[in-house]
């Protein structure tokens, strides 16, 4: 199922940190990479191309002429509708279409997330960038070459198979004659040229891909040269400010905006219930905010206390294509033959995205057309947002997406983008509006809480008997165990949410893993097998037992000497395609200090694009899934 399809997007609770297992097992749920860390101290504190399936109701032309341009100069402009947010996909996308014109990276410029200028595309999320894009371009490329190829052998009435490509040219080495891409393009009718699948360099053969090739604006972001959405600038811009309701749910009754009207150069927009404020600069933009008077009725609201029961209590049954729900055997059989049975209660928070950068949008109106800079993995799903709320055509809005500061999966949604074009349009001049972090963590969508129940049963030998698994409001995604079980039952449970709730990084994979692993640990304890060897003894498939072993062989898990402050852990699971195992090594000092000794991570994801940048990746999830663990 789509990530957005799973949690379309509709003030956390702060508790003392209490460390055992399973609160550290939540970082492990995650690929043979095998990445070894040691770490400082981290204080417990208060705190195909084409189909409906992947492109919604729009399918992507096959004409090169949409995906790629080479100018006569011999410049390499491809373009995507995916976007940049820090996974490095602007270099990986620039790597396979060098690949297959058996040119430099540097030669090529790729150009994404434009709406007026790119293919659409539904976003970027779920992971599917690399498997899904990636052999898009490949195939527009690999036929452009081709087609180049072919240009050049009728020039010079020669077999198009003698021919040789290299550095953006065509060349005869049995003449030594060679024709430059520029000059070739100039004869072909790309619109007229359709891709075609039977020339895409296999994964063994590539030669740009595959290597560590360093991100291709990587100086330009390190030397603070990079312009993101929040530093987008235009002639005559204003700045704005939103006024934010006192909680979740709360409906405006009564506003008074005089005062701030009275403010030397600023403007009040007021349509309905949105109320705002544009001015020459953020800090008066803030300050005539603050000078607005409203009275709102607030709505009840579920305490932390009440939210795990909550959910329980609004559970409905999987809803007919949502996915989430898989029987196999008999989990009743299962339980009966068991020698062990376990019943495990385990819950996840909601989580705050936290973006390096928060929500920023630049709008501006021009004779009724409307474009919008911001910072979106939707560009073409915040075009029709913007289109809709402002009754004009999807051709008369356009949706710029400059490479972000990070997302996580928080960024779908266009929010920011309408409020600066009401902001916009109420004032008659561009306006840029940045949330502030206070913002970002009160109303912007959060990962999913959720509660999973585990019931099992087990034989005396450490093979499972029955595994019934169900997850209210977090999510499907990673539902199914990898273990072979022969009776099992997952079931995944929608509830309407108290808060605003949407993807987030891993998707609901990272609880899901985080309860199995978890179950996993104290089914092992119940039978008293190790719990590698527990796993092993239920596992079958060959990727996934590879990764287990390269990560426990390279820990030393045989090795290991718990202590009562002094813990080791592993855990192991599949996602969209990615294995991976880790193992960690924790302490806990007299007080209450969470260390984390090491972490090893071994990840087998298929081909690799970019070594170094997977290694990013990885790294980055090791760290981001430890600080959802732990705060």
């Amino acid at each position: 199922m789509p990530e957005l399809a799973q949690h379309p997007p509709g003030a956390a609770s702060v508790a003392r940190f209490s460390f055992d297992r399973r609160d550290f097992l939540k970082s492990l749920g995650g690929g043979i990479l095998v990445l070894c860390a040691s770490g400082g101290t981290l204080p417990a504190q208060e705190s195909g191309s084409r189909g409906a399936h992947v492109w919604g109701d729009h399918d992507l032309p096959e004409n090169l002429s949409a995906w790629l341009h080479i100018a006569p100069d011999g410049t390499i402009t491809a373009f995507t509708g995916k976007v940049e947010v820090g996974q490095n996909i602007r270099t990986s996308l620039t790597q396979a279409v060098a690949d297959e014109l058996r040119c430099s990276p540097g030669a090529v410029t790729l150009i994404m997330g434009d709406t007026s200028r790119t293919p659409f595309d539904m976003g970027t999320f779920g992971s599917r960038t690399t498997p899904t894009m990636a052999p898009i371009l490949r195939k527009m490329a690999s036929t452009a070459r081709e087609t180049l190829i072919d240009a050049a052998a009728k020039t010079w009435s020669v077999d198009p198979k003698s021919l040789t490509v290299a550095n953006a040219h065509v060349t005869n080495p049995a003449s030594g004659k060679a024709v430059s891409f520029g000059d070739l393009a100039m004869r072909i009718d790309w619109m007229k040229t359709i891709a075609k699948e039977d020339c895409i360099t296999p994964a063994s053969d590539w030669q740009v891909a595959g290597r560590s090739v360093p991100k291709v604006n990587a100086r330009e972001i390190v030397t603070g040269k990079h312009r993101y959405s929040s530093d987008h600038k235009l002639a005559g811009m204003l700045f704005g400010r939103v006024l934010r309701p006192p909680s979740f749910g709360a409906k405006l009754l009564a506003v008074d905006t005089s005062a701030a009207a009275r403010m030397p150069d600023v403007t009040v927009v007021r349509d309905q219930d949105f109320v705002g404020v544009a001015a020459a600069d953020e800090l008066t933009a803030q300050k005539a905010i603050e000078r607005i008077s409203a009275k709102w009725q607030e709505q009840p609201q579920i305490s932390s206390h009440e939210l795990f029961s909550y959910i329980k209590t609004n559970a409905t049954e999987s809803q007919s294509g949502r996915g989430g729900s898989d029987t196999r055997g008999s989990v009743e059989h299962g339980l009966k033959a068991a020698f062990k049975t376990l019943n495990s209660t385990y819950t996840v928070a909601y989580i705050a995205h936290t973006p390096l950068e928060p929500r920023a949008a630049v709008a501006q109106w021009n004779n009724g057309k409307l474009t919008v800079w911001t910072g979106t993995q939707r560009p073409f799903g915040v075009r029709t947002e913007l289109a809709d709320a402002f009754g004009i055509s999807e051709s008369e809005t356009c949706v710029i997406m400059p490479d972000t500061g990070s997302a996580y999966g928080g960024k779908h949604t266009g929010e920011c983008a309408i409020e600066a074009a009401r902001l916009a349009k109420g004032a008659g001049k561009p306006v840029k509006l940045i949330w502030t972090r206070e913002e970002e963590f009160t109303w912007a969508y959060f990962r999913p809480a959720g509660v999973i129940e585990v019931t099992s049963g087990v034989a005396e030998n450490g093979a499972l008997t029955a595994w019934e698994f169900h997850n209210y409001l977090s999510g499907p995604s990673g539902l199914e165990t990898p273990y072979e079980v022969a009776n099992q039952t997952v079931q995944f449970h929608p509830v309407k949410s108290p808060l605003r709730e949407g993807s987030y990084r891993g998707l609901a994979a990272t609880a899901n893993h985080f309860a199995r692993e978890s179950h996993m640990d104290e089914l092992a304890s119940a039978v008293g097998i190790d719990p590698l060897a527990f796993r092993l003894t239920n596992l079958k498939n060959p990727r996934i037992r590879a990764v287990l072993q390269a990560a426990t062989d390279r820990f030393g898990w045989s090795k290991r000497k718990p202590t009562p402050n002094h813990g080791f852990g592993l855990a192991c699971g599949t996602e969209k395609g990615g294995y991976v195992a880790c193992c960690a090594e924790i302490s806990i000092d007299a007080n209450r200090q969470v260390h984390i000794e090491r972490v090893v991570e071994a990840w087998e994801c298929g081909a690799i694009v970019n070594p170094e940048h997977l290694k990013n990746q990885v790294e980055g999830a090791i760290v981001m899934g430890i600080g959802g663990a732990l705060f």
